[in-house]
């Protein structure tokens, strides 16, 4: 708080404030501050009012032990002054006696007869005043299940009693049934008790999240694992760091440990870690911390103690290190709660749900399935092996022998030796063969080098590919190997015309070339790189088959990837040429592997100069080569490029089985040598077609899944983009955040190492989502900061004006109007920069209705200055040739005047402007798309003249002629509103 309010106008503007903030630390020191400013003031109300707002804030803060010191100076003013309190305030206070119950019995240091002694004051107090007492006798039952003792008596008194208007809400006693039910244990009973609230019919503060925790178990116990996860996302999202639900995120982790899901549970306690420094109830604390070593001592039976965790502050923890700590905590939590109670319960329950085994093996609870393997991200992790690899020497110069003949035929099993190769040279103690066949320590070091070469090409690391090539090509003229460092130096030309291309002329020497002039440029930097491997091929002599061969091949290749940049036709020659020096050398000299890649140059050529059906005549000839001659390894890649030429001729259907032919085939091979995860990205597209989108999330997960384990980190994440705004089109909102949140949660985006417009659009895509899961507030948030942060892109205006449109949406949405208009001008500014019409005019007309809808006439002015503005800038697009995807932008203008006129009584103005959309609009056909916007125009227009200006004889002719239209056309649901709007006006007449 800034300033101190100086008169109670401005304390309960404050009081207001500060009630919109979300609990905690925050809130609560406002809230305190607050009563400072009451007590200057002589009038009791004022801080009457700021003392309630001081306990709902150390009450949901999770600050028990102040609760009830409130509620006593609020008790004493009652007594002294009651008629300070109306019925309102009045209700209010009886109702928080419940409140210091709760915050009594969650502190162990309170006696057990101080409980009930304040049970027996709010039992007084309810019959002095004339009060039921059903409230009562649910506080008792809840200290009797606290305790532990028989609970049937007190259950009765409290279920069989009628509700009062002081009772707990529906869906808190709803819970308070089911677990009585489940501490019986009978599942059934509890579930069948929960379930209003597990619907959501049932609400309040702290429902679903409190039931959703506790029935997730019983609801695997009952066989319902899709319910279960289904809640836990949703539930999981609605307690996350708040101290106040603490247990709630124990029993979340729980529900991890118990799932198979150990790695989720690990990044959930890290997301969670807060809450080992700011829960200061006791009982909440032994919930948490008893959930959390459910989850650290499933992972330490897997034999996974060394791995990191996220405990208390001050120092790095292992999962065995935090879990003896929690342990030991959590132990003397449960003994000072059953010292006070004198029985065993808490101690029981703890060990009872520490001695849970898993309820299923493998539960997949988000798109994003990881292995406790790959925990640690300081380096990828190899994806396991679908097959048993071939056995690599133990002896090494037999080893060195193997790895350069299988990298020589590029066989995949090249990676598995030249990785226990890269070991024993990495070793202090390794000491050379001193074979001639084996050749110097030199020839070695390059050939290492060029394994890592490889990998970071792969990574699309290309300059760092094109240095280590150059270092491997001096290694080999040191050990007198001049054909291996052409080979090299070939290798670096095309990683180096790979590199992303740059004009200091125009950009910084930070900032790449983009769209039609980078094409242009790697074009010509591949051009000259073949030029110059023409010369090395040409001046190096001496050189064997099978590196001419590699030599001929990187000549294709350059070429190849100049036609794919240029599209230009004069470039598909020169690739065929290539192609079939290439061809004649392998054949000459049989060299299988060659030809096979000679032919695949070709077919390939064929397909990017848009020669399909000759690329799959020459596809199919080389599978039935590979299929007879092999090499094996080659199918899967043969198989997916002929599956994306089907996928271009609009065969999806033949794609999908070509690719998930060479998916089953790549099974055969390491993921990274057969690109396993581009099939599995194609499949999806493919799948995409045929209108199985789940099925294409699928396939998009593990294709993200494979790259991330391969290193390809950038590309992981644009994959898992994909698939996170796949689910939100799927209406998988639960799925979509908890991908999202685990993604954002990475080490790599969390120290601003990930490319930040990457990350961006990851968080835009978590605000859609949290805006369609009804999530308002984190969603509107999330957007102002994105558009804040995007304010600051001057390379990219027109994505700055799309945020910051649908920030003001939202914030429009939440009701601050003023913040909404702030954010609107910021994205009017972008828009100058970089039109973004369609985006700009939502924008404004939506602000528009949401104003009128709020404000009614008094926010009419301003509506129709929002607009104004959708009208120029409707000019502006029309003059620039603009056609928006939808309807036009002048008939949606049209639309929305006719909105925000009725919303403030303006009706007549609505209905000329309705008449105007429908003449822009144009009465619908029987092909046309337009037929369900046209009815509802009508709808409003029938019911603006007929209900708001009492003409219904002249909108029931008007709703008729439509109905009368659309049936004719076969548009019969699109009748259904407007037939029940005749038949309200028929009723009325």
């Amino acid at each position: 708080m800034t300033t101190a309010p100086q008169n109670t106008d401005e304390l309960y503007q404050a009081l207001q404030e500060n009630d919109r903030r979300p609990y905690g630390r925050a809130r609560t020191v406002t809230a305190e501050e607050l009563v400072d400013a009451a007590e200057q003031f002589a009038e009791p109300v004022p801080l009457v009012h700021a003392l309630f707002e001081l306990q709902e804030a150390y009450t949901y803060g999770s600050e028990p032990r102040k609760s009830p010191v409130v509620f006593a100076r609020l008790l004493t003013l009652f007594d002294e002054q009651p008629d300070v309190f109306d019925e309102r305030r009045r209700h209010t206070l009886f109702w928080r006696f419940k409140w210091v119950a709760n915050a009594l019995r969650v502190l162990p240091e309170i006696p057990l007869a101080s409980l009930r002694q304040w049970l027996t004051e709010m039992r007084d107090r309810y019959e002095k005043a004339g009060l039921g007492l059903q409230p009562y006798y649910g506080q008792a039952y809840q200290l009797a299940a606290h305790i532990g003792e028989d609970t049937t008596l007190a259950y009765e008194l409290w279920a069989g009693r009628s509700r009062t208007r002081l009772s707990d809400c529906e869906a808190c006693e709803i819970c308070e049934r089911a677990l009585y039910h489940l501490a019986a244990g009978d599942d059934e009973r509890a579930l069948s008790a929960w379930e209003p609230v597990l619907a959501g019919t049932e609400s309040c503060q702290e429902e679903p999240a409190r039931s959703v925790s506790y029935a997730l178990l019983p609801l695997l116990r009952d066989g319902r694992a899709d319910r279960a996860r289904e809640l836990h996302l949703a539930g999981y999202r609605n307690c996350r760091r708040n101290p106040s639900m603490a247990g709630e995120v124990g029993r979340h982790l729980e529900f991890c440990a118990l799932t198979g899901n150990e790695t989720r549970g690990l990044e959930l306690l890290a997301e969670n870690r807060n809450l080992f420094g700011e829960v200061d109830s006791p009982l909440d604390l032994f919930d948490f911390l008893t959930g959390v070593e459910v989850l650290l001592q499933r992972v330490e039976l897997l034999g996974h103690g060394e791995l990191p965790a996220a405990g208390y502050a001050g120092r790095s923890w292992t999962v065995a290190g935090l879990r003896a700590e929690v342990r030991g905590r959590a132990d003397d939590l449960a003994a000072r709660f059953d010292a006070r109670n004198g029985t065993s319960a808490h101690t029981d329950r703890r060990r009872a749900r520490l001695d849970r085994a898993p309820l299923v093996d493998a539960l997949e609870l988000t798109l994003r399935t990881r292995g406790l393997d790959e925990v640690t991200p300081a380096a990828p992790v190899a994806a396991p092996p679908a097959r048993t690899a071939a056995a690599v020497p133990d002896s090494l110069p037999e080893l060195i022998l193997r790895a350069r003949e299988l990298d020589v035929q590029g066989h995949p099993d090249a990676k598995a030796c030249w990785a226990k190769l890269r070991t024993l040279v990495a070793a202090g103690d390794y000491t050379h063969p001193d074979d001639p066949a084996v050749g110097p320590l030199a020839q070695l070091r390059a050939d290492l080098l060029g394994d890592e070469a490889s990998r970071a090409g792969d990574r699309n690391e290309f300059a760092e590919a094109a240095a280590l090539q150059e270092e491997a090509a001096g290694l080999y003229d040191d050990a007198g190997l001049p054909g291996h460092a052409a080979v090299a130096r070939a290798c670096a030309l095309l990683a180096a015309a790979e590199a992303p291309a740059e004009t200091p002329a125009e950009t910084s020497a930070e900032t790449p070339v983009e769209g039609d002039a980078a094409a242009e440029a790697k074009a010509a930097a591949l051009g000259a790189a073949h030029a110059s491997m023409v010369r090395l091929h040409e001046e190096t002599a001496g050189l064997a088959p099978h590196q001419e061969a590699r030599l001929l091949r990187l000549r294709a290749t350059a070429l190849g990837m100049r036609l794919q940049n240029s599209g230009n036709e004069e470039h598909v020659a020169p690739v065929l040429a290539e192609a079939d020096l290439l061809h004649a050398l392998a054949t000459r000299h049989d060299l299988g592997g060659q030809i096979s890649r000679a032919l695949l140059i070709r077919a390939t050529t064929h397909a990017l100069s848009g020669d399909l059906p000759t690329a799959v005549t020459g596809i199919d000839g080389l599978l039935d080569r590979l299929r007879t001659h092999g090499p094996a390894w080659y199918l899967p890649h043969t198989l997916a490029l002929r599956g994306r030429i089907h996928l271009a001729l609009q065969d999806a259907r033949t794609a999908r089985a070509d690719l998930a032919e060479g998916l089953r085939l790549a099974a055969d091979w390491p993921a990274d040598a057969v690109e396993t995860a581009r099939l599995h990205s194609d499949l999806a597209e493919a799948c995409m077609h045929l209108g199985s989108p789940d099925e294409a999330l699928r396939h998009l997960t593990r294709s993200a899944e494979l790259q991330l384990r391969g290193g390809s980190r950038t590309d992981a994440y644009c994959a898992y983009s994909n698939a996170a705004q796949l689910c939100l089109d799927l209406g998988r909102i639960e799925d979509c955040i908890a991908l999202l949140d685990s993604l954002l949660a990475e080490p790599d985006v969390t120290a601003g190492e990930m490319d930040d417009r990457l990350v961006a659009q990851l968080r835009l895509t978590r605000a859609r989502a949290l805006h369609a899961g009804e999530d308002l507030k984190v969603a509107a948030a999330e957007l102002v900061a994105l558009a804040a942060e995007s304010a600051g892109w001057e390379d990219d205006p027109g994505s700055h004006a799309m945020i910051a449109a649908e920030a003001a949406v939202l914030l429009g949405e939440s009701g601050e109007l003023g913040r909404a208009r702030e954010a609107v001008d910021q994205a009017l500014a972008a828009h100058a920069r970089a039109p973004r019409y369609e985006q700009l005019s939502n924008c404004l007309r939506e602000l528009a209705r949401l104003q009128a809808e709020q404000l009614g006439p008094d926010g009419l002015a301003d509506s129709l200055a929002l607009l104004a503005e959708a009208g120029r800038i409707a000019d502006e697009a029309r003059a620039a040739g603009y056609e928006a995807r939808g309807r036009s932008l002048d008939t949606a203008l049209a639309y929305e005047h006719g909105r925000v006129n009725a919303y403030a009584g303006e009706y007549e103005d609505a209905l000329a402007a309705l008449e105007k959309a429908l003449a822009l609009l144009g009465e619908p056909g029987a092909e046309e798309d337009h037929a369900g916007e046209w009815a509802e125009c009508v709808r409003l227009a029938g019911a603006v003249e007929g209900i708001y200006l009492e003409r219904p004889a002249a909108a029931l002719p008007r709703l008729a002629a439509a109905v009368s239209r659309l049936n004719a056309l076969g548009h019969t649901e699109e009748t259904e509103p407007l037939t029940a709007l005749a038949a309200r006006l028929r009723d009325e007449e």
